[in-house]
């Protein structure tokens, strides 16, 4: 038996950057009678709040439920009635202009243009700069299509971690590159985690859609812990439902 059960969020939990449906919603109520849980992604807080914690039935033991925005650099948990930040790794204002500059130098070289964005493309989430290639506020349909094996943001991927060699940068969501401080990724996030709770790795599972090297799911794998690799929220849904019947 697992004590938390930790999880991606787009392509895992949701479609990109949308809410949980009401059986989702309903399913993680479920687990959170049987385990903790974690929700770990690139998205800042506004996003998690809209996503997951605005969505969750009334009656959801929120007190179980540990909330990691951006790759893990900050965390919020539940008490005395809301949603308080524990803490959060932000950026300094020289380390911002840094990489913001080099995210205009690396996708001039790689040259992912597309011909029509909606919103910015970049994003300071405080503690994570985030690209977005088509724009913060694009269509679905056009996310999905961009970029689906991950091949343009590889490219990306590389041409910043050469610029940058002092930070993380990995890939998220549907077209998205997340750049966080020094050596924090997922496997940082869920190791505080793990200290914090008190859950040895031996106890925590952790699911997502981007378990593969380069995938901002995969530090989960490589720090050891179990890990189902879904592959979208439906597959994600079979998953809880096995949890909760094994676990009961």
């Amino acid at each position: 038996m697992k004590k938390l059960v930790a999880f991606d969020l787009d392509g895992t939990l949701a479609k990109s950057k949308q809410p949980l449906t009401e059986e989702m919603a309903d399913a993680m109520a479920r687990l959170l009678t049987v385990s903790d849980v974690a929700v770990i992604s690139g998205g800042d807080w506004p996003q998690f709040d809209k996503q997951v914690a605005s969505r969750l039935p009334a009656h959801t033991d929120r007190s179980r439920l540990w909330l990691m925005p951006t790759s893990g650099a900050k965390l919020y948990v539940h008490s005395d009635g809301a949603w308080n930040a524990v803490y959060a790794e932000l950026f300094t204002d020289a380390q911002k202009r840094e990489i913001l500059d080099a995210f205009d130098a690396a996708l001039a070289a790689t040259g992912f243009t597309p011909e029509e964005t909606w919103g910015e493309r970049i994003e300071d989430r405080g503690s994570q700069i985030t690209f977005s290639a088509l724009g913060q506020e694009a269509p679905l349909e056009a996310k999905e299509v961009w970029d689906p094996d991950f091949a343009k943001r590889k490219v990306i991927q590389a041409d910043l971690m050469a610029r940058l060699p002092g930070v993380s940068v990995n890939l998220g969501g549907a077209t998205s590159v997340d750049v966080t401080q020094p050596g924090v990724d997922k496997a940082w996030g869920l190791q505080r985690l793990s200290e914090r709770g008190n859950f040895a790795h031996d106890d925590m599972l952790f699911i997502g859609d981007a378990i593969f090297p380069g995938g901002n799911d995969y530090p989960a794998k490589a720090m050891g812990l179990d890990t189902i690799c879904v592959r979208d929220p439906a597959d994600t849904l079979n998953v809880i439902d096995a949890i909760v019947a094994c676990q009961k």
